[in-house]
């Protein structure tokens, strides 16, 4: 008899590692609603950086967080984050304004604080709409966000095939810079926990990427 528990899969790991799109293709196969943290933190960026507020001024980013309003809209099988009540367009949040700022306002403990409940609630959030589970990406899920998530994964790549790959995506980001700023954070920097199943992608297909996570979940749905 299939198993009606719910999961929650953790996937962490570097710019360009294979996140995203696997991410995305476990939320199709396996009913799971799809978080990406870090367009979270784009969206936040975005806020900020409309509202003239820069990283370096504490004062007025604890201001900001203290008055954020944030809310879920679910748009197919993926979560998108709501700003009084408006979620900032795709092609805002992959701005350059907002790569070059995203990873040192993630730095700030006081952004990362404001969005750990946020974050944790987008389970209930896939409990409420029907899902078998939920798939949430970012640097920090397995290890601060969901530390007991069912399944917690790490992907890995060298840095200049995951720079090739960023360039075929169209992206201007510098892969080495922000793994500087999201490995060297003092407040849950980037790093594979304790436990979690490594993936180096780096000569693996999608497919191959997606299978070696999908197997343990079909058994474990199917338990």
């Amino acid at each position: 008899m299939a198993s009606t528990s719910f999961i929650i899969v953790a996937i962490d790991g570097g710019a360009a590692s294979g996140k995203s799109t696997s991410s995305r293709t476990l939320s199709e196969q396996f009913n799971l609603l799809h978080v990406d943290t870090g367009s979270f933190y784009r969206a936040v960026t975005a806020e900020f950086l409309r509202r003239g507020i820069s990283p370096g001024d504490l004062a007025a980013v604890q201001a900001a967080v203290a008055g954020l309003d944030l809310g879920t809209r679910i748009v197919g099988r993926s979560a998108q984050m709501e700003i009084g009540g408006r979620v900032v367009p795709e092609a805002e949040i992959r701005s350059r304004e907002v790569n070059d700022h995203v990873s040192h306002f993630a730095a700030l403990p006081e952004v990362r604080t404001a969005l750990l409940a946020y974050q944790r609630h987008q389970a209930e959030v896939a409990r409420a709409g029907g899902f078998r589970g939920l798939v949430m990406e970012g640097r920090d899920i397995g290890s601060v966000i969901f530390p007991n998530a069912t399944f917690r994964f790490f992907l890995h790549a060298d840095p200049q095939e995951r720079a090739r790959r960023r360039a075929r995506e169209g992206g201007n980001d510098s892969i080495a810079e922000r793994d500087r700023l999201d490995s060297s954070r003092k407040t849950a920097p980037l790093a594979c926990p304790d436990g979690a199943i490594s993936i180096d992608t780096t000569h693996l297909s999608l497919a191959e990427v997606v299978d070696t996570m999908a197997v343990p979940i079909s058994a474990r749905l199917a338990s």
